[in-house]
Order: structure tokens, then C-alpha cells, then sequence
């Protein structure tokens, strides 16, 4: 479910979804700080450019996306959604990010490492 008038958090926040997920990353790291912190399941990363590299790192393997629901107020937003690899296209993940100034500064992102993994290693 995704708001057809999303709060200002969650038109950024889908905006920067959006471009990542289709492997535009100067169009996310557009809606992101220069100090975001993101919180990960295996471990912090901090600033700009460490959380582009995360994120370009995931799309070397991201081969599909089915966004589940969304939600947001003026200042936070929430998505859940289930990114495809080649060993899952099932296994959920979810992001809540905070903003200030209209942009990204925390995410804090959870998903099973696990699922991911590909098949011999599981």
C-alpha cells in the first residue's frame, strides 16, 4: 500500500527508493545527507559516499524489486519491501529513514543476511 499523497518524509523517501532500486545512485544520494548514518544488519555505515558504495555494492546483485507498503509523516518514513537476488525474491526488507532539511539523515535498515546469501552458503 502506497499513499497516493505521500507526507513530504515519504515523497523523499520514496524518491530515493525509487532511484536506487533502479540503479540511478546519483538520484538517490540527491534525496540523502552528507552525514546520513545507516544502520545495518552488519554493521554502521557513515557518510555519503560509504552508504553510495553500500548501496552500489547491493545492486550488483539486486535483480528485481516488489515494493509492499509505505508510510510516512512530516519528518520519518517506513517502507518494506522485498528485493529479488538470485537466491531470493521473498525475503523481506524494511528501511525507516528520519529526515532533517528534507533530506536523509539515518536509515535504519533490516533484513535477514541469510536470505541473501547465495545457495551454497545457507
Amino acid at each position: 500500500m502506497i499513499d497516493d499523497n505521500p507526507s513530504p518524509a515519504l515523497q523523499t523517501a520514496l524518491t530515493y527508493h525509487r532511484a536506487w532500486t533502479s540503479g540511478d545512485l546519483d538520484g538517490a544520494m540527491a534525496q540523502v545527507s552528507d552525514d546520513i548514518v545507516c544502520r545495518a544488519p552488519d554493521g554502521d555505515i557513515t557518510g555519503k559516499e560509504a552508504y553510495r558504495a553500500y548501496l552500489g555494492g547491493f545492486l550488483q546483485v539486486m535483480t528485481g524489486l516488489t515494493d509492499v507498503a509505505a508510510f510516512g509523516d512530516e519528518q520519518q518514513a517506513l517502507l518494506f519491501y522485498c528485493p529479488h537476488t538470485a537466491a531470493t525474491s521473498t525475503a523481506p526488507a524494511a528501511e525507516h529513514f528520519r529526515l532533517r532539511d528534507g533530506q536523509i539523515v539515518e536509515s535504519r535498515l533490516v533484513f535477514d543476511r541469510l536470505s541473501f546469501a547465495p545457495p551454497q552458503d545457507r
